[in-house]
């Protein structure tokens, strides 16, 4: 009874929210303005959901810089968590295309200014990768989910390129963020949010000026690597935590998958 209050509470709060960035947003260029509604909301499902926040390395960046955050993508409470561990940032999220028809998530999403793509539509990304640059150029930090969608098991996928791209055409550092502890308080395809704790580790910019030949799949390599290594002994600990036993055979294997 008390989560079907609690909610009830976000869904309430979520509707007027998403109605008022849309109204004020259509004056709002660059979404600066109404970016403290979608700061609320984080903030709110974060409480109301119990979900203790860990950020380590914040002190690695400069909050009077724009970045490319690449973040691991496990469940759909990253979105609130990252708006919860960046507060210096104003951050903007390149996103599908489809999540635009969503009622009010999606209305929410085009007026705050936030970047959608048409994965089918090569010129269409490329016109995305564009407003993209834009924003960055006004100040604003951009987050990226490289994986594409939210990984099923855990582990890491391969990383698309589109965001390492604006990386490099931009000048604009990237920086490897790892959220560990996501997928056990909501895995994909589940709707019930459980509380606990989930661990944002925040690893040193990477420069993407270099452009010598291969540069651009080095980059992809090395952002790859950093966020598994920092997902790989930490995502164990957050299973413990949760209670999950898992067999001694099963915690070897992946130990020999992600360190070999």
């Amino acid at each position: 009874m008390l989560y079907l209050f609690k909610l009830a509470v976000v869904g309430i709060v979520t509707v007027p929210a998403a109605l008022v960035t849309v109204l004020f947003g259509l004056f709002d260029p660059h979404g600066k303005h109404v970016y403290f509604i979608s700061r609320f909301w984080a903030w709110l499902i974060v409480a109301l959901g119990g979900i203790s926040i860990r950020v380590h390395g914040l002190e690695r960046l400069d909050a009077r810089r724009r970045y490319l955050f690449m973040a691991n993508h496990q469940s759909n409470v990253d979105i609130p968590v990252l708006l919860h561990s960046l507060p210096q940032f104003q951050l903007r999220w390149i996103a599908k295309r489809e999540l635009l028809w969503v009622p009010f998530l999606g209305w929410g999403l085009w007026a705050g200014k936030h970047i959608a793509v048409d994965r089918g539509d090569t010129a269409g990304a490329l016109g995305s990768l564009k407003k993209a640059a834009a924003r960055m150029a006004n100040g604003i930090s951009v987050v990226v989910f490289p994986e594409g969608t939210r990984s099923p098991d855990g582990r890491l996928l391969p990383f698309k390129r589109g965001g390492f791209l604006l990386a490099a055409k931009t000048g604009t550092e990237i920086v490897p963020v790892t959220i560990s502890g996501s997928r056990e308080l909501l895995p994909k395809g589940a709707w019930r949010l459980r509380s606990g704790v989930v661990d944002v580790y925040i690893n040193e910019p990477i420069a993407t000026n270099e452009r010598r030949p291969g540069a651009l799949r080095a980059l992809v390599d090395h952002v790859h690597r950093t966020i598994e290594r920092e997902l790989g002994p930490h995502g164990t600990d957050v299973s413990e935590r949760h209670g999950e036993i898992q067999a001694a055979s099963t915690k070897s294997k992946l130990q020999r998958r992600l360190f070999s």
